[in-house]
């Protein structure tokens, strides 16, 4: 039996978006409430099978379902900051079937520009054992902020 090959690799990126004609409060609602996320969070020919919400420091968010392809995916994150209309900061994890691939820890903050808000994340990952890679989460991420912006549109 051949051990399986282990490997790290860390990356980090940071993402802008405004939201024209939005507030942050309203910015921030698309994440901090359980209704606002369920509107983007997920993607195409997704089945969720559990999504769990706890927005609170310590709280945990747990989102799992199943792609068109087949594939499982996890998503589960712990909050530790949250500043109301500002700032998120959590750490999550992601597996794919029972594949751990990465641990990450995110920042956004929510900053009034004009009639607009500002959207300004980072993420810091560790990516593991080839599963995923900062380029592939920064597409996945980007397409989840088009989104969002669609629906704050």
């Amino acid at each position: 039996m051949t051990k399986k090959q282990r490997s790290i690799t860390h990356g980090s990126f940071t993402l802008e978006r405004v939201f024209p004609n939005c507030t942050p409060a309203r910015a921030f609602a698309a994440f901090a409430t359980p209704e606002g996320k369920a509107k983007w969070f997920a993607g195409p020919k997704w089945e969720e099978h559990k999504r769990e919400f706890d927005f609170r420091v310590g709280g945990r968010e747990i989102v799992v379902g199943k792609h068109g392809s087949g594939t499982v995916s996890s998503f589960e994150a712990r909050y530790y900051d949250i500043v109301a209309d500002e700032r998120i900061i959590y750490s999550y994890e992601m597996h794919l079937d029972d594949n751990k691939i990465s641990v990450s820890i995110a920042t956004l903050e929510f900053k009034a520009e004009g009639e607009s808000c500002r959207l300004t994340m980072h993420e810091d990952g560790a990516f593991l054992d080839g599963y995923d890679g900062v380029d592939s989460r920064r597409k996945g991420t980007e397409f989840l902020l088009d989104t969002v912006a669609r629906v704050l549109g």
